[in-house]
């Protein structure tokens, strides 16, 4: 029956989705990855010590593995064995009107299950990275808690509450997050914001709006202005695109091809990334 099947589905998620707990109160939730490694946002556990409550009550000590506060994604390491992990989806392969289901804990109460439909995903106005937009119903305590299609795999983490809508990142942002080592990360050196080059394409560019002083790409003669087209000879098609180029960069050089002014030519530099030290916060 169709509904002995969703009530499957939920349970599994149920399990594989933890409360995580501060000192005195609960903080929000988290989807446990693999072994040992749980998934949340940088949000939930941003200062003090943690534990996570499992689905049969049970709590263990976590301790932050690595945390990306401009993803706001973290990952929670426990030493615990026999959890169950959550499986992964393509947020990708979403399509508008897909049931999606969201579980967390609202207001401290684990293991509660919403379902709604997905809107759409990409960039929104005032943000710089791409989200997942839907109408299930968040509270919370959902932040760091999974967004799963119908068959019961997680395609997002649930982060926000913006318009009455459902925001949650990307599975697929969250598989690179998970693939980076959690050092300092490579960077270029710019600010920048995302540019449509095609109205009916689904390329992007990056509008330079400023180059740091003495960064990599002062020393590539990048300047504001310059529309970046494509890294390590890949073309963005999300704004992650863009940051998985500089972590994956063979030896800390990238080729970058951009344009300049008005001009329609293309050029090319090869830019050697800087990796900063760890600031101590």
């Amino acid at each position: 029956m169709l509904g002995d099947a969703f009530g499957e589905v939920a349970e599994k998620l149920r399990r594989s989705t933890v409360r995580v707990m501060g000192a005195r109160r609960h903080l929000g939730s988290g989807v446990v990855s693999t072994e040992g490694r749980i998934v949340t946002n940088a949000h939930v556990v941003s200062s003090g010590g943690f534990e996570v409550e499992l689905w049969n009550g049970r709590r263990v000590a976590a301790q932050i593995e690595k945390s990306d506060r401009r993803r706001d994604l973290a990952v929670l390491q426990v030493e615990c064995d026999g959890l169950a992990h959550a499986a992964w989806g393509d947020s990708d392969a979403l399509r508008p009107g897909e049931l999606v289901i969201a579980v967390g804990s609202p207001f401290g109460f684990a293991g509660a299950v919403s379902t709604g439909v997905f809107h759409n995903g990409g960039v929104l106005p005032g943000t710089s990275q791409p989200w997942l937009v839907s109408n299930v119903r968040l509270a919370p305590g959902n932040s760091g808690g999974p967004l799963a299609n119908a068959r019961g795999e997680v395609v997002g983490i649930n982060t926000m509450i913006a318009g009455g809508l459902a925001l949650s990142v990307p599975s697929k942002s969250v598989a690179r997050f998970l693939a980076t080592d959690g050092g300092a990360r490579p960077e270029l050196g710019v600010t920048v914001r995302p540019v449509r080059l095609n109205p009916r394409g689904v390329q992007l560019g990056f509008l330079v709006l400023e180059v740091l002083p003495r960064s990599a790409a002062e020393r590539a003669s990048l300047m504001p202005g310059d529309v970046l087209l494509s890294a390590g000879q890949t073309s963005f098609h999300s704004v992650d695109d863009f940051q998985h180029a500089l972590d994956t960069s063979p030896g800390g050089r990238l080729e970058i091809e951009f344009r300049r002014g008005a001009s329609q030519r293309t050029r090319r530099v090869v830019a050697r990334l800087d990796h900063p030290s760890p600031r101590a916060a």
